[in-house]
Formats: structure tokens, C-alpha cells, sequence
């Protein structure tokens, strides 16, 4: 099965895929042709998530396919378990399923806990790359003070972060703290945002989490 992905926005790729992988009744692959890395890693990992094998091949700057393979027992295991449906996976209904709902992550420092500096920021590297990893994605992220540092270009999370807003997830940077630290122009995932909302997003989280 082939699916001509280009020029559509995450999370579109994953959910095409997901309907497509969810619809199949014998064993098969699945071809989806991407126009951007972001969505052929998100693609990658929900192959992953399945347990599927998949590659990828980049064909020019923009145009990259990713393979996945359907075996005969997956799809024996999904139709066994009911996960065969025939109600399709949309836009609204697939990303809550991946974000945990009204749980805020805070992130107020490009560091992880006190002590040894070099050390910290390698575990807040590791801290948001986990959040990817997880079944159960937050709501939003919100990043200020020195922690806005991790959403501007040179940060080693943006990918991650860019990986986690493409799949829903909300990624805010407090604005006076961009400029305060000469980042304004440096912003590479996200949104721009004060404290107000900042403040009102924590207010009305079920859960909040801050490394």
C-alpha cells in the first residue's frame, strides 16, 4: 500500500499510516513518502511502538519514504484483539490517545537538578528525549528563564521538541526570557508566550512536572 504523504503537516503522515496499518487484512507493506526527517521519525517510532520494522531512504532534500511491514501475525493479532476497526483514525481523535491530558512539563533551567553544570544539562538532554519515548505524551511544555535556551537553535533537545509538537503536543517559550538571553531570533520550535499564559496554563493542569 502507498501513501503520498508530501506537504502534509504532522500529525497527518502518522495517522494515515495508523489507518492504513489498522485496515490491512493480510500481510503487506506499507510505503509512505514524507517530504521532511521530523515526519519520518515519528513514522519510525510509531512502527516501533507497533513492533513493526521499518526503513527509510532519503531520495532527495525533500521527498523520503519509509517502509513498514505488516507480518501475517500482526495482522492475526490485531484482529484477534479488536484493534481492526473500522471507525477511522482522524486528526481529533488520534491525538489525545498519544498526549496525556492537561499535564504541563516545565521546564525552567537548560539544566537537571544542582551540582555539576556539564552534568545537568546532559540530564536534561536525556529528560526530554525520555519524554518522547513515552506512551503517554504531555499537553504543553513550557520553557523560561535559561530552560528557553533549549528551544533556539544549537539546543540538542529542539529535535525532540520538534518531534513532540509535530505529534500535538504544545511547546511554549516565555518571551521576556528569550529576550533577555539574545534568543529571540533563535527560537526553532514553538510558540512565543508571556507570563500570563504561562501562569494560566500551570493554573488549569491536572498535573504539572518539573525535572
Amino acid at each position: 500500500m502507498q501513501i503520498d504523504a508530501k506537504g502534509k503537516q504532522c500529525p497527518l503522515p502518522v495517522i494515515e499510516a495508523k489507518n492504513a496499518i489498522s485496515g490491512m487484512t493480510e500481510a503487506g507493506i506499507v510505503e509512505v513518502t514524507v517530504d521532511n526527517e521530523i515526519a519520518v521519525q515519528n513514522l519510525t517510532k510509531m512502527a516501533d511502538h507497533k513492533g513493526l520494522k521499518a526503513k527509510s531512504e532519503k531520495k532527495s532534500n525533500q521527498e523520503y519514504t519509509v517502509w513498514m511491514e505488516v507480518t501475517e501475525e500482526f495482522v492475526k493479532n490485531n484482529i484477534k484483539d479488536g484493534n481492526v476497526s473500522s471507525t477511522p483514525v482522524t486528526e481529533e481523535n488520534c491525538i489525545p490517545d498519544i498526549r496525556k491530558k492537561k499535564t504541563v512539563v516545565v521546564l525552567g533551567a537548560d539544566h537537571m537538578g544542582e551540582g555539576d553544570e556539564k552534568l545537568g544539562k546532559m540530564l536534561m538532554k536525556g529528560f526530554v528525549y525520555a519524554l518522547t519515548q513515552l506512551e503517554e505524551l504531555p499537553q504543553t511544555i513550557l520553557l523560561f528563564n535559561s530552560g528557553a535556551y533549549l528551544s533556539c537553535e544549537g539546543s540538542d533537545s529542539v529535535e525532540d521538541l520538534k518531534s513532540m509538537e509535530a505529534q500535538g503536543v504544545e511547546v511554549m517559550t516565555c518571551g521576556t526570557c528569550l529576550n533577555h538571553y539574545g534568543l529571540t531570533e533563535k527560537l526553532a520550535v514553538g510558540s512565543v508566550t508571556n507570563m500570563y499564559v504561562i501562569a494560566q496554563t500551570m493554573m488549569e493542569a491536572d498535573h504539572i512536572v518539573k525535572p
